[in-house]
């Protein structure tokens, strides 16, 4: 039963992606639900290969993306433009937690798929288990692959730089907007539901 519903997703992400192309010859731009856009880690490399067919190139990023915000809305769009596709690998709860510590993440994993599942620039979400995205990006192999500009191409995970450049990808680093984070936005929340200080 699982396999046949990856299989579905699969066909329905997919058409998603090539429908770019068509409404580039004036064809119907095909708008599908959410959950469409969500594909599991198993269904990853069937997918994969569809987009491959059709000739796309393939950006991936990944990520928790806990408290979506502007900055991550306008580093998403730009990593778009580098290709004709945006895959995002998104971490599962257990490796938020792993990543981030007590109370994170906020918003459950298939929460968090939806809301990135809902930006237009957005073609596919698959959920990780692992803490490092080595697995998805072995299976993603895209020809692009994006990382914040607090990163290094030294300070990157090694397997993860591996992964990329085995299959033949290039990385690279965009710059992120200052003054958005998920950290600073906890931060300002947790001061303003702060009691006032009594004299």
């Amino acid at each position: 039963m699982k396999a046949n519903r990856d299989s579905l997703i699969v066909g329905m992400a997919f058409s998603r992606v090539a429908s770019r192309q068509e409404r580039n010859v004036g064809r119907k731009w095909v708008v599908l639900d959410l959950e469409s856009k969500i594909i599991s880690i198993n269904a990853l490399a069937a997918w994969r290969a569809s987009v491959r067919r059709a000739g796309l190139k393939l950006v991936a990023t990944n990520g928790c993306f806990d408290l979506l915000h502007a900055g991550h809305v306008i580093y998403l769009e730009a990593a778009r433009k580098l290709g004709d596709a945006l895959l995002i690998g998104l971490n599962g709860d257990a490796s938020v937690r792993a990543l981030k510590g007590f109370g994170r993440p906020i918003n459950s994993e298939l929460d968090r798929a939806r809301v990135l599942a809902a930006l237009a620039s957005v073609d596919a979400v698959c959920i990780f288990p692992e803490v490092t995205a080595t697995r998805f990006l072995s299976l993603a192999e895209p020809e692009c692959y994006v990382k914040g500009g607090d990163y290094r191409l030294e300070t990157l995970n090694r397997d993860e730089r591996e992964a990329v450049e085995k299959s033949g990808g290039q990385i690279v680093l965009l710059p992120l907007v200052a003054g958005r984070s998920t950290s600073a936005l906890l931060a300002k929340m947790r001061e303003e539901t702060k009691p006032p200080i009594e004299n």
